[in-house]
């Protein structure tokens, strides 16, 4: 039996409770003095494409729809679930999920959240008339009915989830799913008020429009300049939010960026200038901060039919990924405690236990001789060369990377074309296959080996590189049934190294600057979910 059962009780749920309007003068959990003014604001390296939560694609987008939105669970700052909207959840068989959601849950225009609301949601991500980038997560989560209803054969309200009664929902699974609450945390499964979107279709979420149920509302937005956000009156903690203004800042250039928070124009940046942490860390350590983040950098390979024709030969993708010395992107050019990575998912990742790959215990020198010689196997080499096509989106942190990378490239033969997008051209470039090699990213949706695995499989939406593979996509599909699946997981690493279905390069950390007065900041959260609500300002000492 999996039965887990928790109420939504303030002050048991983590350490930002507190009183209406914060009149006092100190918080009543740490004891620090408040500062008078109670905001936030953040650099953002690119756009958000979009903050309904149906389509969010991307960490930029979902950070937003975390303030905005709340579903069924979120998360506390260690990363363990806590009560969203559901205040309590149960399954006998994990394959029948119940959730009971709480009385005093509201939309930001005073209407009452209800399961019907997060039956729309998710009947939304998956209808194919959404086009939702994320439909595919509503079957990962093995959804009764999810695969028949994105391929269109079945109808959005054959989905296996409906409404009980307004304040509990039952989702039913094909198969049991033990961690299916933590992926209900995912912004895909977030409530989305259906009058709204009925009233203004794709313009919904303009700050006129939108109707959200977080502890924030869409004020104010200029796109590819800055957002702005107030608290919601109408959430149901809103006497609990201390931070009553959040600003987020769209700055491409990291130098740039970096120079206006030191100049005190907003509290906190990631994706910090590569090679900059060491000096930061040493000039304030009380401001700069490394910690494990969920996520793994590789490079993308078309193996699509419209891919590079040499790129298709497995021995050419060995040697451009036996080529890249990760130590020198690590250690030379980043310099925050990365890892190099040789296989995709992540070290920290709950329970998952790195595997052995062959070519990780190989000396550098070794493994650029073995490149040449596949190069040599597959014809190519210097006496014959080839042209590939690398992109990236605007960083100089990417810029950088790709620039070393294409250098370690140049002893096999392989001249490589740079080529840099902003975000949203990115990403559609990119998801139509129209490139050679692409930089990619990927962060855990939620904190299992599956959530980096399953992105690898072939009928994987964001599975950018068509790579395919039978088996792989069998033991996935038995990991599903297996009560520790760590062997499968090994496994399916030891194929994709083989195949070289990614070129794998390093294991990030959150490598990011934040202002001192900003306390209660989840630094133990791997999946880098914050919540603004938990966060306060303290007084200057």
């Amino acid at each position: 039996m999996n039965k887990v059962m928790l109420l939504a009780t303030t002050g048991l749920l983590s350490a930002t409770v507190g009183t209406a309007s914060w009149a006092q003068e100190a918080h009543p959990i740490t004891g620090d003095a408040l500062a008078s003014d109670q905001t936030f604001s953040y650099r953002l390296l690119d756009q958000f494409p979009s903050i309904d939560p149906q389509l969010i694609e991307e960490t930029a987008g979902g950070h937003v729809a975390r303030q905005l939105f709340e579903g069924l669970l979120t998360q506390n700052a260690d990363g363990t679930l806590r009560p969203g909207v559901a205040t309590e959840w149960s399954s006998e068989d994990n394959t029948t999920w119940t959730f009971k959601l709480r009385d005093d849950a509201k939309w930001s225009n005073g209407d009452p959240v209800t399961a019907q609301d997060f039956v729309f949601a998710w009947q939304r991500a998956a209808d194919p008339a959404t086009a939702s980038e994320y439909a595919w997560y509503v079957e990962l989560s093995k959804i009764e009915n999810a695969g028949a209803v994105i391929a269109g054969d079945s109808a959005p309200d054959s989905l296996g989830v409906r409404a009980v009664d307004d304040h509990t929902l039952e989702v039913t699974l094909a198969q049991p799913l033990p961690y299916f609450p933590q992926m209900a945390v995912h912004y895909t499964f977030m409530p989305t008020h259906r009058p709204t979107i009925e009233a203004h279709g794709a313009n919904w979420t303009n700050p006129e429009n939108i109707v959200s149920n977080g502890a924030y509302v869409l004020d104010d937005i200029a796109v590819n300049e800055f957002f702005r956000l107030k608290p919601n009156p109408e959430y149901w903690g809103a006497d609990e939010v201390i931070i009553k203004e959040v600003t987020g800042y769209v700055i491409n250039d990291v130098n740039q960026a970096l120079t206006r928070f030191q100049a005190g124009e907003f509290d906190m940046m990631d994706d910090l200038p590569a090679g900059s942490f060491p000096r930061l860390e040493a000039e304030a350590p009380d401001v700069a901060h490394s910690v494990p983040r969920l996520c793994s950098y590789y490079y993308t390979v078309n193996q699509s039919e419209s891919g590079h024709e040499a790129l298709q030969d497995v021995r050419v993708r060995q040697a451009l990924s036996y080529a890249i010395d990760r130590s020198v992107i690590t250690d030379r050019v980043l310099q925050a405690g990365q890892a190099p990575a040789f296989s995709f998912t992540h070290w920290a990742t709950a329970g998952f236990e790195l595997p052995s790959i062959d070519y990780a215990d190989w000396s550098q020198q070794e493994r650029l001789e073995r490149a040449k010689a596949l190069m040599a196997e597959a014809g190519y080499g210097p006496d014959n060369p080839i042209e590939i096509n690398l992109i990236y989106n605007t960083s100089e942190n990417h810029k950088q990377i790709a620039t070393v990378i294409s250098q370690m490239w140049r002893p096999l033969g392989v001249s490589t074309q740079l080529n840099n997008y902003e975000w949203q051209s990115y990403l559609d470039i990119r998801g139509n296959q129209n490139f050679d090699v692409a930089r990619s990213a990927w962060c855990g949706d939620y904190n299992e080996a599956s959530t980096f695995l399953d992105l690898l499989t072939t009928n994987n939406d964001n599975n950018d590189g068509k790579y395919s593979n039978p088996e792989v996509d069998r033991l996935m599909d038995l990991s599903l049934t297996e009560s520790d699946p760590q062997a499968t997981y090994t496994q399916v690493e030891k194929i994709l190294a083989e195949d070289m279905a990614i070129l794998p390069i390093y294991h990030y950390t959150q490598n990011f600057v934040l202002d001192p007065a900003i306390r209660n900041w989840p630094m133990e959260n791997v999946e880098n979910n914050w919540y603004v609500k938990d966060i306060y300002r303290a007084a200057a000492d």
